[in-house]
């Protein structure tokens, strides 16, 4: 308990709290010391140091460290999860064939090695493919299996078929861009790392 108190104790002196108090309790000081103040000196002093304190700016709270590779860890599982969701959904050949083939390029995204490593550095590729697997992708299957059963009660209008291979085949273009973008950032370290060694060469 004392040494809670001792450590809160050094930890208030290195505060700003403290010195912008002690710097005006200071000039409060030099004001005694020029006859200004008088004998109500000490009222003066205390009374500087607490204006100094009053006005300093609170103190930075560091934020909490965020590991993005844990995201990633939880990513994974939710992808593993949506698989097994989607495993049990009758589709209809094609869109089963888009979404297997975009589910397997999801996966290698994903699989932890050299490509996840690259990912993690690009938060907004990491978001594209967080909210695919977690909201995008369910979503478009869970409709289509909605839709589908109502088609069946009022046939006529555009078939839910059409639209989640329109879904998919969109989904399959960001996952793309995303995978493009990722190779530019591998193929920018590569050229910066060559760069590097000729100018170390030439050194």
């Amino acid at each position: 308990m004392a040494t809670s108190r001792t450590a809160r104790g050094l930890k208030y002196l290195e505060s700003k709290k403290n010195l912008a108090g002690s710097a005006c309790g200071v000039a409060g000081l030099a004001l005694t010391l020029a006859g200004v103040a008088g004998a109500y000196w000490p009222v003066v002093v205390a009374g500087l140091y607490g204006a100094g304190a009053l006005i300093a700016p609170p103190e930075r709270t560091a934020p909490p460290p965020f590991d993005p590779r844990e995201e990633l860890g939880v990513l994974r599982e939710d992808f593993g999860r949506m698989r097994k969701y989607v495993a049990g959904v009758e589709l209809p050949s094609g869109a089963g064939e888009a979404l297997a083939e975009l589910l397997e390029l999801y996966g290698a995204l994903l699989e932890p090695g050299w490509v996840a490593d690259v990912l993690v550095t690009d938060p907004e590729a990491v978001h594209a493919v967080s909210r695919a697997v977690r909201q995008d992708v369910p979503e478009s299957v869970d409709a289509y299996n909605r839709t589908r059963w109502w088609s069946r009660m009022t046939p006529g209008g555009e078939s839910p078929e059409r639209h989640l291979d329109r879904q998919l085949g969109l989904l399959r273009e960001e996952a793309q861009r995303v995978t493009a973008g990722l190779h530019e950032v591998e193929a920018r370290r590569q050229q910066t790392h060559t760069a590097y060694l000729e100018e170390r060469g030439r050194s």
